[in-house]
């Protein structure tokens, strides 16, 4: 066989029938991973990127927000979409619905910690209930087959008390899910303190499907340690990548670098940066960051994409010189030139990083 008409290598896991080109996936995040965002974190090496959580009832009712959720661009597969629900029934109809659109992939949301998604017996709340996080998976898998992967995120438990994740992981593998994401806290942490990576690689050690870890990973050399410490087929990164897409291409890179991907030396030392939007150099950041805006602009129209838009600009602005201030000003400007101008200002026309601390 010529070289030419050799298969490409790929480097990621293979979720059921969905290989990804490399161990790096985007977290689903309400409120953040919206087209634009997606599209940038793809673009940026993501090996997977995942919708914001889906509410199933919402998209049964028709709401015009959960549809406009499952809007799905030729440019971002594989992605994997993400429902919450706690009843199978309905689970297994909006999964039918999110199939139909084009994802990949169906998540299932069993690790949200938030009052008002666990208050309704949804997110991190079915970790308490095996059996029926069971019946879930076995409905939305019958619902879309076995062309579309199922899969599933939980978290290390729910205190520090009852920390089930190697049990409950091992009934989601029997119920058919093709992967499952470990979040390293219990629901009681949120998302403060530190993640418990060792329950990530209890968790691999237990079941036979691909496992993806996520907690605490910022940059290359924490992609790289999650991978050696635990095990973890993937890495996912969720809030390491706000205001930072360019973090899919440095991890990416670090990993290669350690000889976990094909291809490239192993041995070789990953440039540290510690996951922050600092990792971008002021122009490769601004062409990012003003991308992102008119993207958000041609997707929603004006209004609401520049509101929108207005939490992603303070974190591309997150250690500059000046960054509260820009803040203030970003929330309080109500046109997309003037939000343009801020970001010129403070990420510099011609290349220069103005952080914290630079000279003037």
């Amino acid at each position: 066989m010529s070289e030419a008409a050799q298969p490409a290598r790929h480097t990621g896991p293979a979720i059921g029938r969905v290989r990804l080109s490399n161990p790096l996936v985007l977290a689903p995040m309400a409120g953040v991973t919206d087209l634009a965002f997606r599209l940038l974190c793809s673009e940026a090496g993501a090996g997977l990127v995942s919708s914001e959580m889906i509410s199933d009832l919402a998209l049964l009712g028709r709401s015009r927000r959960s549809h406009e959720i499952i809007r799905i661009s030729p440019w971002e597969h594989p992605i994997s979409c993400q429902l919450c629900g706690s009843r199978p029934d309905t689970m297994a109809a909006a999964a039918a619905l999110v199939a139909a659109a084009g994802a990949d992939i169906i998540d299932i949301n069993m690790g949200c910690p938030a009052p008002k998604i666990v208050g309704n017996n949804e997110g991190s709340a079915l970790m308490r209930q095996p059996q029926l996080a069971r019946e879930i998976v076995a409905a939305v898998r019958a619902a879309v087959g076995a062309a579309i992967p199922v899969t599933a995120k939980i978290r290390a438990g729910w205190d520090e008390s009852s920390i089930n994740a190697v049990e409950f992981a091992v009934v989601l593998a029997g119920a058919g899910v093709s992967a499952i994401t470990v979040h390293g806290r219990v629901r009681s942490q949120y998302y403060r303190g530190r993640a418990d990576w060792g329950i990530i690689r209890e968790v691999k050690r237990a079941v036979r499907v691909p496992v993806i870890g996520n907690g605490d990973v910022r940059g290359g050399p924490d992609a790289v340690a999650m991978l050696e410490q635990t095990g973890c087929d993937a890495v996912m990164i969720g809030r390491g990548a706000l205001g930072n897409p360019s973090v899919f291409t440095e991890c990416r890179e670090a990993i290669a670098c350690r000889g976990h991907l094909s291809g490239r030396p192993a041995g070789q030392e990953p440039v540290s940066t510690g996951g922050s939007a600092l990792a971008c150099a002021g122009a490769d950041l601004l062409r990012v960051a003003i991308r992102h805006l008119r993207m958000s602009l041609a997707l929603k129209g004006e209004q609401r994409g520049l509101v929108e838009m207005r939490k992603h600009a303070a974190w591309y602005l997150s250690g500059r010189r000046g960054a509260a201030r820009l803040r203030d000003l970003l929330m309080r400007a109500d046109d997309p030139v003037t939000v343009e101008q801020h970001l010129r200002a403070a990420l510099g026309e011609d290349g220069t990083d103005r952080q914290e601390g630079s000279a003037d």
